[in-house]
C-alpha cells in the first residue's frame, strides 16, 4: 500500500476529492519566453497519450509555430478552431461546441492567455477550458510566465519594459491545475533557435541589443520562472507537511528568523536577515518578543515604526508576540519550529562569561533545543564599522588589462585550454524517472540530423522502453569490460571515445562512481577527460548527487548519498537545463512500471518516492538551478540579478574538529562563500597529543573535502589544548575574516561551567565577526 493509503483523509480533502471526481485533468506547460517549445511538447504529449489509447484531440494551435513544431501534430485529430480578425491580425478561438459534441478524454489548448472575441460566449480561453473541464474534458494548455498577473510587472520591470503581452491570467491560476510542468530552456538554446530560424521575432522583438532575446533578458525570465514555481512548490510542500502533521523546517528553502528588540540595532539585523535570505532565495520573518507590562517609552515606539516601515520595505513579515511567563529561549524557539525556520539571525550577547554561568547562554538554550535551525550572530556594530552588513557596492574594482599587453605562457596556454576544451551540458532532474536520458536523446537525435558528429559514450536505459525508442540510428561506442571479484563488469571506454573522437558524446549518470581498476575513480573524472580532448558532453544526474546539497538531501530523504558530483563542475558546465516534472505524475509513471521493475514499485513509492520527499526535492532542484542561472546572470550583468549584490571583501572561516558534523560545517561553509563570492578556509587546530588513527582518517576526509569543494584547508598546532581558541581567533584576525562558522558545543551545560567551550569562548572573542553556529542534527 503506497503512502496515502495509511492517513485518513480530513473532511476538507475528501470535499476536494468529491469536487475533482467530476471535473476534468488540467495540465499546464509553464515557460519562460516564448520559443521554449511549450506548444512541441504539448503536441508531443498529446501523441504519447494516443498511443497508451488514450482520446486526444487538438482544440487549438497557434498558426505562427514552426514546421518542426507542427510535424508533432503527427496523425491527432484536429477540432477546427473559430477564426476571427482583431486589429488586422487573425485569432482563433476554441470551437467549445464542436469539442463538447464530440467529447474526447484529453483536448490539446495552446496559449492560455488568449482573450476571446467580443461576441463568445465566455471572455478568455481560461474560462473556456474550465467549462470543458466542468464536463470531464481533460485540458493540456500552455502559458508563459509572464502571462500571469503579478509577475507581468515584475517581468517588465527586470527586462526595462520589454515584454509585450496582450492577455493576462489572475496569478493563482497555477493552483488551479492538477499539475504544472515548467519546460525549462537556457539562454543558448533559444539564440541557438533563433539563428536556425526555428523562432520568428517580430520588429518589436528584434529591436537594437536590448531586445525581449537579448541574452541577458532569456536569463532573467528564466529564473523568475524557477524561483516562482519553487514558491508554489512551497507552498504545497507547507500543506503537505502539515497535513501529515511533519514539523521543523523540510530542507528545500531557507526560511530566515530575524529577533529584535526596538532598539537602534534593529535595522542593522533586519537588513543581515534580508540579505542573507536574498542570496540564499529565502524567506524573511522578524519578529519582537515584548513584554506585556511594560509600556514602551517614546524611543521604543519610533524604533517600533521605523522597523516596521523597514521590514514592509524589504520585503518581509513582521510579528510582535507577547512575552509568557516561559523563557525568551524557548518563545523562540517554539514560534521558530511553527514556522519552519532554519536560521535564526540575532545580535551579539551582552552577557558576560559570569553571567553566563549564572543565568546560561540564550544562544546554547536555542540550540540545545532545535534540529536543523542554524543561529546567526550578527556583528557588534559597536566593535566594528557596521557598514559592511548593509548591501553595498563593490569597493574593490579588477584591474583593468591593457589590450596592448602581451599575455605571459601561462596566461595563453590557460587560454588555448579553453579554446580547445569542449562544452559540458547537464540535464539535472529532482528523482530518477524524470525524463532526463530521454530528453538528452532527443537531443542529441536532432544534431545528427544537422549533420553534427555524435555518439553515446555510456547509456543507462533501466529496462525503459521509451527511453530505449530515442535512440535510434545513434551511434554507441562500446564499452569496456572490467575483471572485478570472480565477475566481468562493464565501463565506458574513455580512451575509445577520445580515439574515436565525434564532435559531441552523450555519457549518463554523471554521479557514478567507476568499477574498481577503472582508468578514474569517477565519471565526472572522465567526462573531464573527454572535455579536455576537444570532445563536447552531454550528461545527466539528480539534484540529490550535488556534493554542497549532500546534508539537506539527506534531512529531506533521511537517505545519505554516496556517489555525489563537486559543485565545481557543474559550475564548469556552459549549459545547465532542469528537467521539471510533478511529483503526482512521477509517481503516476513509478505505478505503471516506467521507472524501476514492478517487483520494486511499492518500496520505492514508500521510502525515497514518497510525495513529500518528491516535492521537496522539486523544490531543492528549482532553486539550485534558478541560484545557477542568477550567478551567471551576475557574471553577464550584475545589474540584472534577482538577489541582489555582496561585498567582495568577505572571507569565511569554518573550525572544524574531528567529530560527526566536520563534513556539514565544510559544505555549509562552501554554499555560503560560494553565495557571497567569498575566500572561504577551513581550519583544525592539532594539540600535543598524537592523532589516533580514526582521527587521521577524518582528517583526511575534511582536507580532501575541502580542497575537492575549492576552499583552503590550513592545520595549525598548540602544545596546550586551553590555547585551540586563541590560535583561531589569531588565524581569523590575519586573514580578516569577516564571517565564523562553527559547530554547537558538545559539552553539557556543567562541562561548560566547569571546563568551559571552545564555541563560547569565541563567540565573546569574535564579536567583531559574523557568527554562524550550526545545529547539531543528531540532538532534539
Amino acid at each position: 500500500m503506497s503512502e496515502e493509503g495509511f492517513r485518513r483523509k480530513t473532511p476538507e480533502e475528501i470535499l476536494q476529492s468529491i469536487q475533482k471526481i467530476g471535473k476534468g485533468h488540467l495540465k499546464i506547460i509553464l515557460g519562460a519566453v516564448s520559443g521554449t517549445g511549450k506548444t512541441y511538447h504539448m503536441l508531443q504529449e498529446g501523441n504519447l497519450l494516443k498511443k497508451r489509447g488514450i482520446d486526444v484531440v487538438i482544440g487549438v494551435v497557434s498558426p505562427s509555430n514552426r514546421p518542426k513544431t507542427m510535424e508533432q501534430v503527427g496523425c491527432l485529430e484536429i477540432i477546427p478552431s473559430i477564426e476571427w480578425m482583431n486589429k488586422g491580425e487573425g485569432k482563433f478561438d476554441l470551437d467549445v461546441e464542436a469539442i463538447t459534441s464530440r467529447n474526447p478524454e484529453v483536448v490539446l489548448v495552446d496559449d492560455l492567455s488568449h482573450r476571446n472575441r467580443p461576441e463568445s460566449p465566455r471572455p478568455t480561453r481560461l474560462d473556456d477550458i474550465n467549462f470543458l473541464l466542468n464536463r470531464k474534458i481533460s485540458v493540456i494548455t500552455t502559458i508563459n510566465v509572464y502571462e500571469l498577473e503579478g509577475i507581468r510587472g515584475i517581468a517588465d520591470k527586470l527586462t526595462g519594459g520589454k515584454v509585450k503581452v496582450n492577455c493576462i491570467v489572475p496569478e493563482d491560476t497555477l493552483a488551479l491545475a492538477d499539475e504544472v510542468k515548467l519546460l525549462d530552456v537556457t539562454p543558448e538554446v533559444i539564440l541557438s533557435r533563433i539563428q536556425e530560424g526555428e523562432i520568428e521575432l517580430n520588429h518589436e522583438e528584434n529591436r537594437g541589443k536590448d531586445n525581449l532575446f537579448h541574452r541577458g533578458n532569456l536569463a532573467v525570465l528564466r529564473e523568475l520562472a524557477l524561483r516562482f514555481l519553487a514558491g508554489e512548490v512551497n507552498e504545497t510542500l507547507d500543506e503537505y507537511r502539515e497535513s501529515h502533521g511533519i514539523i521543523g523546517p523540510s530542507g528545500a528553502t531557507e526560511k530566515i528568523l530575524v529577533t529584535v528588540q526596538y532598539h537602534w540595532n534593529g535595522s542593522i539585523l533586519i537588513r543581515r536577515g534580508q540579505q542573507i535570505a536574498k542570496r540564499l532565495g529565502g524567506e524573511l520573518l522578524v519578529v519582537c518578543f515584548q513584554s506585556p507590562n511594560n509600556k514602551l517609552t517614546k524611543n521604543e515606539q519610533t524604533f517600533k515604526r521605523s522597523i516596521i516601515k523597514l521590514v514592509e520595505k524589504v520585503g518581509g513579515g513582521f510579528d510582535e508576540i507577547q512575552l509568557e511567563q516561559d523563557s525568551v529561549a524557548n518563545q523562540i524557539v517554539k514560534y521558530a519550529t511553527e514556522h519552519n525556520i532554519t536560521r535564526i539571525v540575532m545580535g551579539q550577547s551582552k552577557r558576560t562569561r559570569w553571567e553566563e554561568i549564572v543565568y546560561g547562554s540564550i544562544i546554547n538554550k536555542i540550540l540545545r533545543k532545535t534540529r536543523n535551525m542554524d543561529v546567526f550572530i550578527v556583528a557588534d556594530r559597536a566593535k566594528k564599522d557596521g557598514e559592511r552588513v548593509i548591501p553595498t557596492k563593490q569597493s574593490k574594482k579588477e584591474e583593468a588589462k591593457s589590450p596592448y599587453r602581451r599575455l605571459t605562457s601561462q596566461e595563453l596556454e590557460r587560454e588555448m585550454n579553453k579554446i580547445k576544451r569542449g562544452t559540458l551540458k547537464v540535464y539535472i532532474g529532482a528523482a530518477p524517472g524524470v525524463g532526463k536520458t530521454y530528453t538528452m536523446l532527443r537531443e542529441a537525435n536532432e544534431l545528427k540530423k544537422k549533420g553534427i558528429d555524435i555518439g553515446i559514450g555510456l547509456l543507462e536505459t533501466h529496462g525503459r522502453e521509451e527511453t530505449l525508442e530515442q535512440v535510434g540510428s545513434l551511434e554507441i561506442i562500446p564499452r569496456r569490460n572490467i575483471a572485478y571479484k570472480g565477475t566481468t563488469l562493464e565501463e565506458m571506454d574513455t580512451e575509445s571515445i577520445i580515439k574515436r573522437n565525434p564532435e559531441v558524446v552523450l555519457v549518463d549518470e554523471l554521479a557514478h562512481t567507476n568499477v574498481p581498476g577503472s582508468r578514474n575513480h569517477k565519471r565526472y573524472q572522465d567526462v573531464n577527460e573527454i572535455l579536455d580532448a576537444g570532445i563536447s558532453v552531454i550528461s545527466t544526474m539528480n539534484i540529490q548527487h550535488l556534493e554542497s546539497l549532500n546534508d539537506s538531501v539527506e534531512q529531506i530523504t533521511g537517505v545519505r548519498v554516496r556517489e555525489t558530483v563537486p559543485d565545481h563542475i557543474l559550475r564548469r558546465a556552459e549549459e545547465i537545463e532542469l528537467i521539471d516534472i510533478s511529483p503526482k505524475a512521477l509517481r503516476e509513471r513509478m505505478r505503471e512500471g516506467r521507472i524501476y521493475a514492478p517487483v520494486k514499485v511499492e518500496q520505492a513509492l514508500n521510502n525515497f518516492f514518497k510525495t513529500g520527499n518528491l516535492i521537496a526535492l522539486r523544490e531543492l532542484a528549482l532553486r539550485e538551478v534558478a541560484d545557477d542561472v542568477d550567478e551567471r546572470l551576475e557574471a553577464w550583468e550584475r545589474k540584472r540579478t534577482l538577489r541582489g549584490p555582496w561585498r567582495q571583501e568577505e572571507v569565511i572561516f569554518v573550525c572544524t574538529n574531528l567529530r560527526a558534523d566536520s563534513e556539514r560545517l565544510i559544505r555549509r561553509g562552501f554554499r555560503i562563500a560560494y553565495r557571497l563570492k567569498a575566500t572561504w578556509y577551513v581550519a583544525y587546530v592539532k594539540d600535543h597529543h598524537p592523532l589516533k588513527e580514526e582521527e587521521a582518517q577524518v582528517l583526511n576526509k575534511v582536507r580532501q573535502l575541502t580542497e575537492r569543494l575549492g576552499g583552503i584547508f590550513e592545520m595549525y598546532e598548540t602544545k596546550d589544548r586551553r590555547n585551540v581558541f586563541r590560535k583561531l581567533v589569531s588565524e581569523m584576525n590575519e586573514k580578516k575574516a569577516t564571517q565564523v562558522i562553527i559547530g554547537q558545543s558538545a559539552r553539557s551545560r556543567l562541562e561548560e561551567i566547569t571546563k568551559g567551550s571552545v564555541t563560547q569562548k569565541l563567540l565573546r572573542e569574535v564579536r567583531h565577526m559574523d557568527v554562524l553556529v550550526v545545529a547539531d542534527q543528531q540532538k532534539q
